[in-house]
């Protein structure tokens, strides 16, 4: 099974688009086009060893519960990176500002031996460029060895879609990578985790999150702010506003009846997304992660980021990288999810969703 570089995209949207118009001779110019997901896969046994020599006939996906054609991508491995590693250096990320201070010598190992880029981003109740993509990652790593400490703030998602941005910038031909360090619980994003899911996902970037636990009093504080009877849009099934008379003091009853109305993909994404939220109130890192199809590790001080740090270095050189282009492009969000025939022993990840703009060729 041929190599994936550090950080290897877990998902790539290409969409190539022309506007249908008239021609100088009238006739209509059609629209062509053309989405390819790909789909990083890490397969190891129960007891956690890297499972080798798979094909891709042993691979089942389906998309939005239809069986997708599948194709084991090879080669990746050379292409450059962009790698934005992204701190908190507000509220409780002070504290652990000296994790970061002994870097010098992974970096090198996280962005492989490919052409490269690498940033550095702190954030507290709002993001900074520290340090602009540069080549060099002692200079990346003297950064981090010299952080200050923030205001009491801790913007995760603000801090993931300021990242992104930079990551946008970037030359189209790289890959692209977050590395976030902080505390599990956002505190202050005018990002939503809706909006911070779409950004990358429409940017190809893999995320990575190291968390360290937020303090009691902080996740009591957060999960206070969430309503797990949070109503959906105006009017809509979910919407408290013209709700039927038969859920009044009932929401909960009505949100389980508008999930069983949907179609079982979209009924299955909709229970995906109600879970992120909630998810929310404990590790908002976690949550984004995870659902990117990116990796979460939690850490204490800088012996257990060194750890997670060489960790994952170790494993995803030994991802299978599968794309496949959907029989549907309907606009949204597509839950994915993949199987290994006749092997159920097998313990794998991936991603399990990708997004759809309304406007692909955007």
């Amino acid at each position: 099974m041929r190599s994936a570089c550090i950080f290897s995209v877990l998902l790539c949207l290409a969409a190539v688009g022309v506007p249908a118009q008239q021609s100088d001779t009238g006739q209509t110019v059609l629209t062509v086009r053309s989405t390819l997901v790909e789909v990083p896969v890490l397969v190891k046994t129960k007891g956690r060893q890297v499972v080798f020599k798979l094909t891709v006939d042993d691979f089942l996906l389906t998309d939005d519960g239809v069986p997708q054609d599948l194709t084991l991508d090879q080669d990746t491995d050379s292409q450059p990176l962009a790698l934005a590693i992204v701190v908190e250096t507000g509220g409780a990320g002070a504290g652990h500002l000296t994790d970061y201070g002994q870097l010098d010598a992974i970096l090198p190992a996280l962005v492989g031996g490919v052409e490269h880029r690498v940033a550095v981003i702190g954030f507290d109740s709002t993001p900074h460029l520290l340090r602009p993509f540069t080549p060099h990652t002692a200079d990346a790593s003297q950064q981090l060895a010299n952080l200050r400490a923030g205001d009491p703030g801790g913007a995760i998602l603000d801090g993931v879609a300021f990242a992104v941005a930079q990551l946008r910038a970037q030359p189209a031909r790289y890959r692209r990578a977050i590395l976030l360090l902080s505390e599990t619980i956002d505190h202050g994003s005018k990002t939503s985790l809706g909006e911070a899911l779409r950004l990358i996902s429409d940017t190809n970037t893999t995320m990575y999150s190291f968390g360290f636990s937020s303090t009691s009093s902080a996740v009591s504080h957060e999960a206070s702010k969430f309503n797990s009877n949070e109503p959906g849009p105006a009017r809509g099934c979910f919407s408290r506003d013209g709700a039927d008379a038969e859920y009044e003091g009932h929401y909960g009853k009505q949100v389980l009846d508008c999930i069983s109305q949907l179609a079982p993909p979209v009924r299955l994404a909709t229970m995906t997304f109600l879970a992120a939220r909630n998810a929310l109130r404990t590790n908002t890192t976690e949550s984004i992660a995870k659902l990117t199809g990116g990796e979460f590790l939690h850490f204490h001080d800088a012996k257990d980021l060194k750890a997670g740090l060489i960790a994952v270095s170790n494993d995803v050189p030994n991802y299978y990288v599968l794309s496949f282009r959907p029989t549907s492009l309907t606009p949204g969000l597509h839950v994915l999810r993949l199987h290994i025939k006749d092997r159920p022993q097998l313990v794998l990840r991936s991603r399990s969703e990708y997004w759809i703009d309304s406007d692909p060729a955007r």
